[in-house]
């Protein structure tokens, strides 16, 4: 059956189904960390919190949050956060004793996927229509959509246009998965697979065709990074050693002072202001500044990482604040939320400092 995540009459259709259809299993579109986020009540912990740093998916917790924000204001009139209908049929079949069978890909591995197929202008456009349309009225007909697979099938399709590499990972790839999982099912047993109703076509094509038998496993590896992308990283402090090496040695005319300074002054005031935006606390915005020189010659060190710890602990978050970050209802919503204002500190801080390495290298090269 096809619901839509954020609809009061879907959960009320889930109870309809299962007491109709009888199933001896039920399939939900959930992984096991969406599952257990849900059961859980979506909290998050500050040892958590504290590990999305450590581990650099700062981003990746920023953009799954956002997506969800964006589905929420859909759902708010109705008063059902998304997955409400999802945790229905879960908990309708644990207390009718049916078993229940997780079918979707780990989030983790579909945003990393998403993230490294969608091209440079593609992440941009995807943050810039989120601002942009944060004071926009959303007037959607829920029935209607549930009701016509041809606006569904508009919906997706507009989806891939916008971003084609994103559409690819969270349609077409999650369709494909999301069959192979209900076809590997006990077929003698009778199934009922909750999912979005944008998914049932793709379901429904791969359903009717077989896939590679290492499909699937090829399917839940997020992509290597290509050794074009794993050496840009180095370029740039490759070249400013050698750069200083190399003036040093030949006893250059070239005025040290001045390259350092220019080094120093783009990298610490560009990670600085990234953190502004992010309006971290005033030790965050210094940590950003004083690491942001150091980490930028070190890829394996991030200013964002250091300035995101401060702000943690200098503007600790409340239980109450880890536990709502993951209902915030807007883009607007992450500054005054002191979890989501840590994360904005990492990523922004982490952007900024990015920017600041270039700028200052392409300020070296016209220094010379």
């Amino acid at each position: 059956m096809g619901t839509a995540h954020i609809s009061t009459k879907s959960v009320e259709a889930v109870k309809q189904q299962i007491e109709e259809f009888k199933p001896d299993i039920v399939a939900v579109e959930l992984c096991k960390s969406r599952y257990d986020s849900l059961v859980s009540g979506r909290r998050l912990d500050k040892e958590g919190l504290l590990k999305v740093i450590k581990e650099g998916k700062a981003p990746l917790v920023l953009l799954q949050s956002l997506l969800a924000a964006e589905q929420r204001k859909l759902g708010l009139d109705e008063g059902q956060q998304p997955g409400a209908e999802l945790l229905e049929a879960v908990n309708l079949s644990e207390d009718l004793g049916l078993q229940v069978e997780l079918i979707d890909r780990d989030i983790q591995v579909t945003l990393r996927r998403a993230w490294r197929k969608m091209k440079f202008r593609e992440k941009f456009k995807i943050i810039f229509s989120m601002l942009g349309d944060e004071e926009e009225e959303v007037d959607v007909n829920l029935d209607e959509i549930l009701e016509s697979r041809d606006i569904l099938t508009d919906l997706m399709n507009e989806l891939k246009e916008f971003s084609p590499g994103a559409g690819e990972v969270l349609i077409d790839e999650r369709d494909e998965y999301l069959a192979q999982n209900i076809r590997n099912i006990d077929s003698s047993k009778r199934i009922l697979a909750v999912v979005g109703a944008g998914h049932l076509n793709g379901i429904e094509r791969y359903l009717s065709s077989e896939q590679p038998k290492d499909r699937m496993e090829e399917l839940s590896i997020v992509p290597k990074r290509s050794v074009l992308s794993k050496t840009i990283p180095w370029l740039i402090p490759l070249f400013v050693f050698g750069l200083f090496g190399f003036f040093l040695y030949q006893g250059s005319n070239v005025d040290i002072v001045e390259l350092f300074t220019v080094w120093t002054l783009a990298n610490a005031v560009l990670a600085a202001l990234g953190c502004i935006i992010a309006r971290g606390h005033i030790l965050a915005v210094l940590t950003a500044a004083l690491a942001s020189p150091i980490t930028s010659l070190n890829p394996t060190l991030a200013a964002g990482w250091f300035a995101g710890y401060v702000q943690l602990k200098v503007a600790e978050p409340t239980a109450e604040d880890l536990q709502q970050f993951l209902k915030l209802e807007s883009f607007g919503s992450f500054w005054s939320n002191k979890a989501g204002r840590v994360l904005l500190v990492t990523a922004l801080t982490n952007l900024g400092s990015m920017l600041g390495a270039w700028v200052a290298a392409a300020g070296l090269i016209g220094g010379i």
